[in-house]
């Protein structure tokens, strides 16, 4: 694994949890997932990943499917991606 890409992910609070609980079956069922990410240091870096990687399952970074769509037709995603990218150099 490439550590300056992904280092994020030794330090998420999701590491070592079943990964079942980020993919529920409905936006009702994501709070455990969502509260999880909520405390989590690497919350920003997740979501942003789930956007360089166009990720259409799962609960990423505390955002679930439909809110990831929702941030990208508002244009939030692409802000969010262009930060990161101004950021990495």
């Amino acid at each position: 694994m490439n550590e300056g890409r992904y280092g994020w992910q030794e330090d998420a609070a999701c590491r070592g949890i079943e990964p079942e609980i980020f993919f529920p079956i409905s936006d009702e069922e994501a709070g455990p997932a969502k509260a999880i990410c909520g405390g989590c240091v690497a919350q920003q870096e997740c979501l942003v990943f789930s956007f360089q990687n166009k990720e259409r399952y799962g609960v990423w970074g505390g955002v679930t499917e439909k809110e990831r769509i929702e941030m990208a037709r508002r244009g939030v995603a692409q802000r969010m991606l262009e930060e990161a990218l101004s950021v990495a150099g």
